[in-house]
């Protein structure tokens, strides 16, 4: 594999900066100072997804836990621009911006993520919180406000979806609002946290049940009002007043629409072992948005900030290795454990041979997320204050 000349002098381009996108963009950059490289985010800052809790809770403050672009990229080379990217022509090698810009690439990586799906439940677009964004935490602080000004015990709040969000939400919302709203939460299926290890979901039971927190499993949700939710269980049909519904309860990829048309499965880009475009080498897919097809148990990967920051390391190397003219190696998942957050000063994590659960695990958990993104460095301030805080 031989790249042209001419390809050489055109940026390589990041959609999305996410963990797996920004994890490439710095990892490239540290290792190739050319060529160029642009990163389009739509977003001003990057946000440590998984930390979201803390800051609600003020466990964190935004600088720790959603730093700038800006302050990210400085002096490493790499340029941000801030917009969403509409469409891209594969055969041309150029992608065109909401605001109309359009962009050469060389190497282009697409690591545009999720974003929540609400099934076409009725109501919930237009009455359900959500926790996904840094954009959500306002108007859930402003229901939690509200809450607070009731008399203790008379509300309660729904969280949709008992995966690790709903799990690691209900647990910090308790804590947050010390019993003065009752919290259930609804999960389609038979259990809750069913990807979780077991150790982890046993732990989270646990906190749920110390809490007083009402689970609700084979429940679905029928609909959406802004103060009650039509539910469907082994009881039958309920209705349930809330004073705020939050919802967990699934997501979507984000594509941008490419030409020519790719065909996907389940939803997503099927890539290959090297997460490379099948039938364009140039082009990567990284995170929520690339599946790759394989009986290999080996090279499936869990849609988890660990696996998309090791996805954006190994595209890195691969950018490079296109740049040299090499060949593809396969993309490994490299298990490192689960961690959940389980309440204020709380976690449970197993993973490497290690299982523990509690305050330290809670440092633990904080710290690891630092540490594993290459280059996101916040200062040895944050890591400090994270081991010696109460």
């Amino acid at each position: 594999m031989t790249t042209p000349a001419s390809d050489q002098l055109a940026p390589i381009v990041v959609i999305g900066g996410g963990f797996a996108g920004l994890s490439t963009a710095l990892a490239f950059r540290h290792v190739h100072p050319r060529p160029p490289v642009v990163l389009i985010e739509p977003r001003e800052r990057f946000v440590f997804v998984p930390l979201l809790y803390e800051l609600l809770s003020g466990e964190l403050q935004g600088w720790e836990v959603a730093p700038t672009y800006a302050s990210l990229l400085q002096g490493r080379g790499i340029s941000h621009v801030q917009d969403h990217v509409k469409s891209i022509d594969l055969k041309a090698r150029t992608l065109q911006t909401a605001s109309a810009q359009t962009l050469n690439y060389s190497q282009l990586v697409i690591a545009t993520g999720a974003q929540p799906a609400d099934f076409g439940i009725q109501g919930v677009h237009e009455h359900a919180l959500r926790f996904h964004t840094l954009s959500d935490l306002a108007p859930l602080r402003q229901c939690l406000q509200q809450v607070t000004l009731r008399p203790s015990g008379s509300s309660t709040l729904v969280i949709a979806g008992a995966g690790a969000t709903g799990v690691e939400l209900a647990c910090k919302l308790f804590d947050m609002l010390d019993g003065a709203a009752a919290i259930q939460l609804v999960e389609l299926g038979e259990q809750i946290l069913p990807r979780s290890r077991a150790f982890n979901r046993e732990q989270a039971q646990r906190a749920l049940e110390k809490r007083g927190i009402t689970v609700r499993l084979n429940t679905r949700v029928d609909a959406v009002s802004p103060t009650s939710v039509n539910l469907h269980g082994p009881e039958g049909a309920v209705t349930l007043a809330h004073d705020g519904l939050i919802w967990t309860a699934g997501s979507r990829p984000k594509i941008p629409d490419l030409s020519p048309a790719v065909t996907l499965q389940g939803g997503r880009l099927p890539v290959t072992s090297a997460l490379r475009l099948e039938s364009h080498p140039e082009v990567m897919v990284l995170g929520d948005i690339a599946i790759h097809a394989s009986h290999d148990e080996a090279s499936h990967w869990p849609l988890s900030a660990q696996a998309a920051i090791q996805q954006g390391q190994f595209a890195a190397k691969g950018l490079q290795a296109h740049l040299n003219g090499g060949d593809p190696e396969p993309f490994i998942f490299r298990d490192l454990g689960e961690m959940l957050s389980l309440g204020i000063g709380d976690a449970s994590l197993t993973g490497l041979g290690i299982t523990l659960a509690g305050p330290l695990a809670f440092k633990l958990r904080r710290l690891t997320y630092l540490t594993r993104l290459p280059g996101l460095s916040l200062g040895l301030k944050a890591a400090g204050a994270w081991l010696v805080s109460p």
